[in-house]
């Protein structure tokens, strides 16, 4: 298992071609199947409907990204998508992500799934994140919800 230290975190506001590949495939290997991307354009456009953003990506000690996460502005708010490799869960690179994410904002907005009912592409059970999110001082908004066909999820917010 790798260490923690032997992670970089470089941001950018422009994405090359890499990038977008790398965001494509861990969307799709980690979030629930049913929010997967269907090509790389779909990405591509999600990636350019983002205003403002800045992403930030995991580099092991072989070049390898292993994360992602990028901020964006929405309805006048500083939101935020973290994806880390499932296999580097429990190493604390998700929360050096958020700590690096919580320098450039002093407020984050997020959609978590708050439920085990979905499956990710590889037929595993996708584990909802938001404890996670608890143990890293966000607060849990259960009166606001994203109930669509594809997700249900609960709002979380972080004010410095």
């Amino acid at each position: 298992m790798p260490q923690l230290n032997s992670f970089e975190i470089y941001s950018f506001t422009t994405l090359n071609q890499i990038h977008k590949d790398y965001i494509f495939k861990i969307w799709n290997n980690e979030y629930p199947i049913n929010l997967a991307f269907e090509s790389l354009q779909d990405t591509e456009n999600y990636l350019n409907s983002l205003i403002e953003a800045k992403h930030f990506f995991a580099v092991d000690e072989n070049n390898q990204m292993q994360a992602w996460a990028v901020i964006f502005e929405r309805d006048y708010e500083k939101w935020f998508a973290i994806i880390v490799d499932s296999e580097l869960h429990q190493i604390g690179l998700g929360r050096k992500i958020l700590n690096r994410l919580k320098t450039f904002s002093t407020e984050l907005n997020g959609w978590v799934i708050d439920h085990e009912k979905d499956t990710k592409a590889n037929g595993e059970p996708y584990r909802s994140p938001l404890a996670f999110y608890i143990k890293n001082d966000f607060k849990l908004l259960p009166e606001i919800r994203l109930e669509l066909d594809k997700i249900s999820a609960v709002k979380i917010n972080w004010r410095e």
